[in-house]
């Protein structure tokens, strides 16, 4: 199946590079635009940008998506669009752009933690349980019907950052088990 895939962080990066290495052909990368990044100020590409442009896939930097690049992710040929963590909501004609629409990899078990920062939110609030979940986006923060969720426990003295990289690696497992299911049509 042909996706499109959204994300800036470094765990989006980490995402995409499965994606890449999986059974899916990612045919373009949305992200954020480049950003000064240390003391000296660099302009530099995202995490998610470094990796698309490395392996030559076509790489769109916007902070929204109008209805032009809306136009130009369709024109793509994807039939699913994945986002993990790329830093804005998508609008409706956005979500229509492609025909099975958007999966979103949220790091948290929704309801709880909709929103930024769910994974250091977690682990300040003293949580004991966490996870990530799939589920088709919509115009809302964090809503939509969820397709799968993965639950695991905070480890004592566990910082969010060593907890974002376990939920990174169970959420690919989880994309790697639901987009075969939203391909054929029967994920429930």
């Amino acid at each position: 199946m042909k996706v499109i895939f959204a994300g800036t962080p470094a765990n989006a990066a980490r995402t995409l590079e499965a994606l890449i290495a999986g059974p899916h052909e990612v045919v373009a990368v949305l992200t954020r635009p480049d950003a000064e990044v240390g003391r000296k100020r660099v302009l530099t590409p995202s995490p998610v940008a470094q990796i698309s442009e490395a392996a030559s896939i076509k790489t769109f930097k916007a902070t929204k998506v109008d209805e032009a690049l809306a136009a130009e992710l369709a024109a793509t040929g994807a039939a699913l669009g994945v986002v993990v963590a790329y830093g804005a909501l998508f609008k409706s004609h956005v979500l229509s752009a492609l025909p099975l629409g958007w999966v979103n990899l949220h790091y948290s078990l929704l309801p709880d933690w909709r929103g930024a920062a769910p994974v250091q939110n977690a682990v300040l609030s003293g949580d004991v349980d966490t996870g990530v979940t799939l589920f088709q986006l919509d115009e809302g923060m964090d809503t939509g019907p969820v397709f799968g969720t993965v639950a695991t426990t905070i480890q004592v003295g566990e910082t969010s950052g060593r907890l974002l990289e376990r939920l990174t690696e169970l959420g690919i497992t989880l994309l790697n088990q639901e987009l075969p299911l939203i391909e054929a049509g029967i994920a429930k």
